[in-house]
């Protein structure tokens, strides 16, 4: 293994003293953040100053933009109904005319998401959450004539995915009785106490008659279900679905169909990778579906496949697309529209399921994404009108509506909010023979005659992609005077399945050297100052920021956020181990050795770089113990290492107050040592001019 050499206090002409002993602190905080007291937290661990820090003047600055979780387009295509910051009202809008004011009321104290239009067009049914502990939703249905709602029934526990049944009669929902959380892997796992033992909540598809309002569950209790799609006659559903754990089972779920009366399933295949995204033929013969690896639901990437509802072998209509397809629908009976991560782009495309032609209808410099994650539109029957939720990182998010492409912005949500950051670029280089993609956000004050310090920010996954989304964060970063390089390395999603694969059993091999290689192809074209460059990443790009600092000592600073230090105590420590088999080829008992040479605790003596770690206590993705375990070796080796636990937070950092410090520190810790780099380098420059 070779490090890179930088300047170290070791070296003769580093003569400032005081920040020489600085840099052999260990400097350790363990700051634990609540919503109820994160605030003083956040004031008595950061300097005390009688103005605020540059940092979190910046942080403050930066434009607040409404969020849209939602827009879906009518049936005939004539009405968009959306929800915006998720609480008192859904809001009508006419595609054509473009007439706003229809608003759906909500009943006080609830917050409505996940709305579903009636095949004609007639009624909006949407789940409305009580402000419980414990999941309590509502069902309600509202009659877009008279804009009259109603509840029709009351669940306990976690529901998602309603979904009208072709007759119009029934709704189906996902729903998981008695659920003690919200569902899936990202959210604050129950707290361990007494006995262990695994309690599997299964979540079973339901149906709740629209007259009645009676509920009937109706896939097997044995059974787990993450997807669904209803058969065109309303027999039977097209599901994904697994045994066991539904946080971890995902990753060996299979294709099945279930009788909508009985609740008989039956299985159509077993795919050799994840499975998402199912969906019948309009002829309810075939179920088309997205396959390839993934490391996350609902973070989707793949081949789009095609298999008969009788069974038999899968056909993949899309072999060797240099693009990862992530959402589609039949718009005819032959004919798939599919939407796709294209180059760092969001695309829409279109393959025959006759010949496997692919068509590329639309593709733009912006992100198709109500919620940033996953690329996806709303339909409607004639297999053009569409619905979409817009954001680029210049342009905070809006609901445009009309035929694909050709969309008219239909809200003026965030006609005020402009973008506080420099300029964006689509950026490629090559390593190993392979091109890379990548995106390049510029100094908000960028002047080619200075030289600016650069972040390198990891995406999560591996098997996702950093994507050009409205991003406060990035934005800050940009606007303290920094190049943002997010880089997309082999593993990710954008160029086509082979690519996304190229990382299986090479964590920190590849990849890594990919977004080094990306670094320098940066410096050569852009005034950037190499003797100031940062590495952060949160989930799996906090794994590779922990392990970048056992492999250079390039990085000025790093911030590992919800990193992994050790595949081997993570394996048993984890909530989801099912995913990392596919990227290793065996569990961790079976082979061992694969994972311990991509640890980065087994070279963490190479490590120099200062480190702020940060981490949920409740993280079952990628649990606390592997943050300490990186703090504890850090501490042990001299490195200056700050670490933040963040009390009753998950995978994702969701409370505003924490998720305010946790970009706050990003910014100060970077600001902190990239001003130690510059004063280095013009101590060093003041020493040779001298001699």
């Amino acid at each position: 293994m070779t490090l890179t050499a930088k300047k170290s206090c070791a070296h003769p002409w580093t003569t400032n003293v005081a920040r020489c002993a600085l840099r052999r602190a260990s400097t350790i905080l363990i700051a634990v953040l609540t919503a109820g007291f994160a605030q003083n937290a956040i004031a008595a661990a950061l300097p005390q100053t009688t103005s605020k820090s540059r940092a979190e003047a910046v942080l403050d600055s930066m434009p607040k933009a409404k969020t849209i979780q939602q827009a879906e387009i009518s049936p005939d295509g004539k009405l968009v109904a959306w929800i915006s910051e998720g609480k008192i009202h859904l809001e009508l809008v006419e595609v054509l005319r473009g007439a706003t004011g229809k608003e759906i009321s909500v009943p006080g104290g609830l917050e409505a998401r996940e709305l579903a239009w009636s095949p004609d067009s007639q009624k909006v049914a949407f789940i409305a959450d009580e402000n419980s502990a414990i999941p309590a939703s509502q069902l309600w249905i509202a009659d877009v004539k008279g804009l009259d709602s109603h509840k029709l029934a009351n669940l306990r526990g976690y529901v998602s995915t309603p979904s009208f049944s072709p007759d119009a009669k029934m709704i189906a929902v996902l729903f998981i009785e008695n659920m003690p959380r919200k569902a899936g892997p990202l959210v604050p796992m129950t707290p361990p106490s007494g006995l262990m033992e695994e309690k599997i909540y299964e979540q079973r598809i339901a149906t709740i008659d629209v007259v009645s309002g009676e509920l009937k569950q109706v896939s097997p209790p044995d059974m787990y279900v993450y997807e669904y799609d209803w058969a065109p006659d309303g027999k039977s559903w097209a599901v994904s679905a697994a045994k066991g754990s539904g946080d971890n089972n995902w990753w060996i779920a299979r294709l099945y169909t279930v009788d909508a009366i009985s609740g008989t399933m039956r299985e159509i295949l077993k795919p050799k990778l994840q499975v998402a995204v199912p969906r019948f033929s309009p002829d309810g013969q075939s179920i088309a579906y997205i396959s390839g690896i993934m490391s996350d639901q609902g973070s989707t990437g793949g081949d789009i496949f095609v298999v008969p509802v009788s069974g038999g072998e899968a056909r993949n209509l899309t072999p060797g697309m240099k693009a990862s397809a992530t959402w589609l629908k039949w718009t005819g009976p032959n004919q798939i529209l599919f939407t796709e991560n294209i180059d760092g782009n969001s695309g829409i495309a279109t393959v025959s399921g006759a010949s496997g032609q692919v068509r590329q209808v639309w593709n733009g410099f912006e992100m198709l994404s109500a919620d940033g994650w996953g690329i996806q539109i709303s339909l409607a029957s004639d297999g053009n009108s569409s619905a979409v939720v817009r954001q680029s990182i210049s342009s905070p998010p809006e609901v445009w509506a009309g035929p694909i492409g050709a969309w008219r912005k239909l809200t003026s949500l965030n006609s005020t909010v402009k973008a506080a950051w420099g300029e964006a670029r689509n950026v490629h280089w090559t390593n190993d023979g392979t091109g890379i993609q990548g995106w390049l956000l510029f100094p908000k004050d960028y002047d080619t005659s200075k030289k600016f310090p650069l972040i390198v920010v990891v995406h999560g996954g591996p098997s996702a992609a950093c994507m050009p989304r409205w991003s406060t964060a990035d934005g800050a970063a940009s606007a303290m005077g920094w190049f943002v390089l997010c880089a997309n390395p082999r593993g990710s999603y954008g160029q086509g399945e082979a690519f996304t694969l190229r990382n299986v059993k090479d964590f920190g091999g590849g990849d890594f050297r990919d977004i080094m290689a990306g670094i320098d192809a940066m410096a050569k074209e852009y005034p950037v100052d190499l003797d100031r460059l940062g590495i952060h990443g949160h989930s799996y790009g906090g794994y590779m920021t922990m392990w970048a600092e056992t492999q250079t000592n390039r990085f000025k600073a790093a911030v590992a956020g919800a990193g992994l230090s050790d595949w081997l105590s993570y394996y048993g420590e984890n909530d989801i181990d099912e995913w990392m088999v596919p990227f290793f080829g065996a569990s961790v008992y079976d082979d061992p050795k694969v994972y311990a040479r991509s640890s980065p605790i087994n070279f963490v003596k190479n490590v120099k770089t200062p480190t702020l770690i940060l981490v949920g206590d409740r993280d079952g993705e990628v649990p606390a113990p592997q943050s300490f375990e990186w703090w504890h070796a850090l501490k042990t080796m001299g490195v200056p290492v700050e670490f933040v636990v963040y009390l009753d937070e998950g995978h994702t950092i969701s409370k505003p107050q924490n998720r305010h410090d946790y970009d706050l520190r990003t910014l100060a810790w970077f600001e902190k040592w990239f001003a130690a780099g510059e004063d280095e380098h013009k101590t060093s420059t003041a020493f040779s001019s001298r001699n």
